[in-house]
């Protein structure tokens, strides 16, 4: 199939606005962001979302609040017309006690927010960043997410900081618990693995070097970053993105 030339280098920006709004203080112990995205597609446009090891919640205008739990690959949404998405983006490891259960249940799945108990209801029009706050406040736990969710969160912190962390057992000796004990935390907080974690985040690395422009040494890139060659992070790349890291670096101006 041929690209849509509305995907390459850069020229997404074309047809989407995207914004984004530091929590309430006193929702920050949640949430790590709001967003909200608008478009306009003349024709539907297919977009490709990176998956992070993070809840959403997203709400669209004159539509059911949806909760979305982590994508262990690459999702697509179609996009047409002129519409607009307002979401919340959970801190890693804290929705478990919103959701009352472990979230590796809601792992790969898009749910009715009135699914989940805690989130009945929905804000008030017009959608925006302050409404979604004001529902929000009234739906998540007064005694904070709790101490296994601060260590899931912890852990998952120092993936994406420490580039050096390219398995699960050192992962494991860093934060003092062994792995079996990390995996359990990460089902039940994060949703996903750790494995899964330190290889999406080892990954991210690849796409901010493909954004920023520079050229790419991929043997030693693939080094670098824990894998055995050039090959096994092509192929662990195009699972996780949809395609080899080459292929996505036409995503960006000058590529």
């Amino acid at each position: 199939m041929d690209r849509d030339p509305r995907e390459l280098d850069g020229a997404w920006t074309r047809h989407q606005r995207h914004a984004f709004t530091v929590p309430a203080p006193d929702l920050a112990p949640f949430l790590a962001a709001h967003w909200a995205v608008e478009w306009d597609y003349a024709t539907p446009y297919r977009q490709k979302i990176v998956p992070y090891p993070q809840v959403q919640v997203t709400v669209r205008p004159g539509r059911e609040p949806e909760v979305h739990g982590v994508s262990s690959r690459h999702v697509v949404r179609v996009l047409e017309g002129r519409d607009r998405v307002v979401g919340a983006a959970f801190r890693p490891g804290v929705f478990r006690a919103v959701l009352g259960g472990s979230v590796s249940t809601i792992t790969d799945r898009v749910l009715p927010a009135s699914a989940v108990a805690a989130l009945a209801g929905g804000p008030d029009e017009p959608v925006d960043a302050e409404s979604v706050q004001r529902w929000l406040r009234g739906a998540l736990p007064a005694a904070g997410p709790g101490p296994a969710a601060a260590d899931a969160e912890a852990a998952v912190a120092l993936v994406a900081a420490d580039r050096d962390l390219t398995r699960v057992d050192r992962l494991a000796a860093a934060t003092g618990v062994g792995v079996r004990t990390l995996q359990r935390l990460f089902a039940e907080h994060v949703g996903v693995g750790p494995k899964w974690v330190i290889r999406r985040y080892r990954l991210h690395e690849v796409t901010e070097r493909l954004a920023a422009g520079d050229p790419v040494d991929w043997a030693g890139l693939a080094a670098d970053l824990g894998f055995a060659d050039q090959a096994h992070l092509s192929r662990d790349f195009a699972a996780l993105f949809g395609e080899p890291p080459t292929t996505w670096a036409r995503r960006y101006p000058g590529r």
